[in-house]
């Protein structure tokens, strides 16, 4: 049987008598005093589906009652055994949400119902209904909650993915489980593009085989593409399941904003003025604001920046600030104040972006680019919290990359375009938390459990040699590993083809299992010991050995790091190569920048077919939807670059399909900018593909930069006294093909700290490196100590070994993109995508940006603008304009 999954586009039906006729009476007519027997479009096609005993997966805007949409038909279904006093002592639902604070909310808004309809149901029917319980099972759950829970089973369970894992394996508990008939999973498009969904896709297969029969799966999402994609992670392999499409039945009134009708000249200062006095313009005109910030630093300082402008309009009472970083207990104060309408304006990072109930908000700000369609709707979507309300948001941008990326962005949103999400595949790393979760169950066949497995969607192409190979190194095959204290957690016998648990198998499972690694904070230090501040470990993933950056207004080059120890020397007159907000930032999505390459293709053809500048205004404003400013703006830069690139004799202008690749000196040697608009996570492959095998080709070391829109490879003089050596473009474009990208790719990540951590984060998550033995903590400092010598040892095991194997996976397939990289390099050497070459004594006006992040950080913003507008000014010089 193949995978059948049914896509319906929702569109209005006039027949919600006829469906809430499929109610009992008494939830019927709650429905009729609730909401005056209207029903929204998700409930209206996923009740009569979910009746049947069909899989669904539910996509629809926040506000639009897909919650409720999903619960309806089970509640139905527990109120007609209710009635018949019926009901078990057993879990009939599992509703699995990776949010605790959500699943807080889920349970408040399934009491409202069940304790009306009760009322109804004995006041106006004469009907009694048993009680139908609800509880929520997390981490946080007290040992005396889950006896009671043992007790007296919950009919609706509310949990995250690592609890069901857990749960699994639990002596009494599970036997609950033992008749559960409907799995909801909620927030499919934060779970499907990350491990921890993974992790509930093994969950729910281990789940349904305990059950032994269908357990009927119900999804919910908002902003999904490719739906097919999300439904089979959500059903498995070969299952069907019919997808209810209503993603766009909400309006939206989105704008692109700019503080300043001159993003060049303005300094730093003013367009920040500006851009707060338009914030707090925006924010006075509505009840409740949210800001959305790209990084958790960048909330911090709005948050901060709006109190110190305006302290009498923005107290402490009125605002919040709300990310990852922040407590969990004042993020709580700040949602909770959010629900009741207490506060003017919030700012957020990414921890808003998900369904948590905050109340009403009728207007969005998001500052700079979302860096995704889908994100930008999500945040969007926050605003007008009911399927009739509008959602209202406003783009600011500050500078022109930015500028265009956004107008493309919500253009693309008007079309009804969303990017794809990317899922993990086959990561070994989760085969082996499961693995040991089985064994714990009973002796497997191994080709019974190897079936399991593939019946959950991302493993579906799962190799034997991978699974046993796994299997094996759970098993303790090998033998140099108990030398660094690294044991067996299962036996496995390959004569009788079966395998089990050891002694501790239960406890190491049980206290080490989840997918989320333990962040460590950087100490940074001087050679002598001098404490200079922290850094983050993700920030201090993207450093190698000669990289300049900048910590607390000092300029500082990295020399190595010893486990949480990075160690600096202090360096003047320096430039920075890596912004140390650089961890934080949102990759642009590919296919959002394929759309951008497509935009930049329109406007260079326009400009050459020598259309009126009022036209291409015109179109601008028709098609992109652009306020007069922001197309003239637009305008402005694209014809600079026209004219720059003319002037040096260019004919195939920079887009998704020409790659312009430039070269010019300054005073430390030759820089080389490719214009691979492809997103950041193609550019640091492509980028450290480059520079690795320049850096071997000249015997030097190469200094990269990097953004969403190109990179820059700067190449030192080998003799300062001689600064006209030059490295020809076809020396560096012969270097790398698709056929060795890979491999140029892998070595270039040999001794980086990038792969010590994430190795680090794989090996925990493998059971390598424990967090939890037999009740006690491990500590980060002694994890990492375990890491640094394991991932000698197993580099001598070779790469096939699971744990390093899956290492390389994850920086190759998800940190970075390596196969859309290689898609690129195919292009190329079909002819589909083309290189045009330019040697100038100035960069273009597109690679501005790209030099100012790799000469300037953040904090000295004041000197990027000068550094851009004085670029700015040699272009023109360039052009006699």
């Amino acid at each position: 049987m193949i995978n059948m999954i049914e896509i319906i586009r929702a569109k209005d039906i006039k027949n919600d008598k006829e469906i809430l006729n499929l109610l009992t009476p008494y939830f019927k007519k709650w429905f009729e005093k609730k909401f005056k027997g209207k029903l929204t479009l998700p409930q209206k096609y996923s009740i009569p589906l979910i009746k049947k005993g069909k899989n669904v997966l539910i996509t629809s805007p926040t506000g639009s009652g897909k919650t409720l949409a999903s619960f309806a038909s089970i509640l139905d279904y527990l109120f007609r055994l209710a009635e018949k006093n019926e009901l078990e002592d057993k879990v009939y639902c599992i509703y699995v949400s990776p949010l605790r604070a959500l699943d807080n909310d889920i349970k408040r808004n399934l009491e409202i119902p069940l304790k009306e309809v009760r009322e109804i149901a004995e006041k106006e029917f004469g009907i009694n209904l048993q009680e139908i319980r609800i509880s929520i099972r997390t981490g946080d759950t007290k040992a005396s909650e889950k006896q009671k829970q043992l007790k007296y089973p919950p009919h609706i369970l509310i949990t995250t993915p690592e609890t069901l894992a857990i749960i699994l394996n639990s002596l009494k508990f599970k036997e609950k489980l033992k008749d559960v008939k409907f799995v909801i999973v909620d927030e499919i498009h934060e779970l499907a593009n990350n491990k921890r969904g993974i992790h509930l896709s093994i969950s729910l297969e281990r789940l349904e085989n305990f059950v032994g029969k269908k357990i009927q799966r119900i999804g919910i999402g908002a902003t999904l593409e490719p739906l097919e994609e999300a439904a089979k992670f959500l059903v498995g392999n070969n299952r069907e399941c019919i997808v209810i499409d209503a993603r766009f039945v909400k309006n939206s009134d989105i704008k692109v904003l700019i503080p300043s009708k001159n993003l060049i000249f303005e300094n730093a200062e003013e367009i920040n003025k500006k851009m707060y006095k338009l914030i707090d313009e925006l924010v006075e005109k509505h009840r409740t604001t949210l800001i959305f910030t790209n990084t958790r630093s960048g909330a911090e300082r709005v948050h901060f920046h709006l109190k110190q402008l305006f302290p009498s309009k923005y107290l402490d009472e009125i605002t919040g600030v709300h990310h990852s970083s922040i407590s969990r207990d004042i993020r709580f104060e700040v949602e909770e104040k959010l629900k009741n309408g207490k506060l003017k304006v919030v700012v957020s990072s990414t921890s808003l972006e998900l369904g948590i109930d905050i109340g009403y908000i009728d207007l969005v700000i998001q500052i700079g680019s979302a860096k995704s369609v889908s994100r930008l709707m999500q945040r969007i979507g926050r605003a007008g919290h009911s399927l009739h309300a509008i959602s209202k948001g406003r783009v600011i941008c500050l500078d022109r990359d930015d500028l265009v990326e956004n107008v493309v962005m919500v253009a693309m949103s008007k079309k009804y375009w969303l990017d794809k999400f990317h899922m993990p595949k086959n990561c070994l790393d989760v085969l082996a938390q499961h693995l040991v979760g089985m064994a714990c169950e009973k002796k497997w066949n191994i080709n019974e459990a190897y079936e399991l497995i593939k019946k959950a969607y991302p493993f579906k192409d799962l190799s034997f040699e991978d699974f046993i190979n796994t299997l094996k190194y759970l098993a303790g095959y090998y033998h140099t590993l108990e030398d660094y204290k690294v044991y067996g957690k299962i036996w496995l016998d390959l004569n009788e083809n079966k395998f089990g648990r050891k002694k501790a198998a239960r406890v190491i499972y049980t206290l080490n299992i989840g997918t989320i690694p333990e962040e460590v904070k950087i100490k940074v230090k001087t050679l002598d010991g001098k404490f200079c501040g922290y850094i983050e470990e993700g920030f201090l993933e993207r450093l190698n050995a000669g990289d300049i950056f900048v910590l607390g207004g000092k300029t500082y080059e990295f020399i190595k790091a010893i486990r949480d120890v990075a160690y600096v020397k202090e360096v003047k007159e320096k430039k920075p190569t890596i912004p140390n907000w650089f961890s934080e930032q949102l990759p642009l999505n590919f296919d959002l920048a394929i759309e951008i390459g497509k935009f930049r293709e329109k406007m260079f053809k326009m400009l050459d077919k020598k259309i009126s500048k009022k036209k291409i205004i015109e179109f601008l404003k028709k098609e992109y939807f652009c306020e007069e400013d922001v197309a003239n703006e637009i305008y402005d830069y694209f014809e600079l670059e026209y004219k720059f690139l003319r002037k040096h004799g260019v004919k195939n202008f920079p887009s998704h399909k020409v790659i312009l690749v430039e070269s010019f000196f300054d005073e430390k040697g030759q820089n080389i900018v490719f214009h691979t608009l492809y997103g950041r996570r193609v550019n640091d492959a492509l980028s450290r593909a480059y520079a690795y095998a320049l850096s071997k080709y000249l015997n030097r070391s190469i200094k990269v930069s990097i953004s969403d829109n190109g990179f820059i490879l700067t190449i030192p003089f080998e003799n300062k006294k001689v600064k006209n050596e030059k490295v020809s473009f076809e020396e560096i474009i012969n270097l790398i093909n698709s056929k060795n990208l890979e491999k140029l790719v892998k070595d270039s990540l040999k001794n980086t700290e990038l792969i010590k951590r994430k190795f680090r984060h794989v090996a925990s998550r493998s059971f390598m490196i424990l967090r939890n033995y037999k009740g006690y903590e491990i500590s980060l400092e002694k994890q990492q100590m375990s890491a640094e010598k394991l991932i000698k040892i197993v580099h001598e095991l070779g790469d096939e070994f699971p744990v390093l194997k899956e290492t390389y996976r994850e920086i190759l397939e998800d940190y970075m993109d390596l196969p859309k990289a290689k898609e690129i390099l195919e292009k190329i050497e079909s002819g589909e995508i083309e290189f045009e070459f330019i040697e100038s004594e100035v960069p273009s006006p597109f690679a501005h940006n790209l030099i100012a992040i790799s000469e300037s950080d953040v904090v000295l913003m004041e000197d990027r603008r000068k550094l851009i507008l004085k670029l700015y000014e040699k272009v023109l010089e360039r052009i006699g304009s």
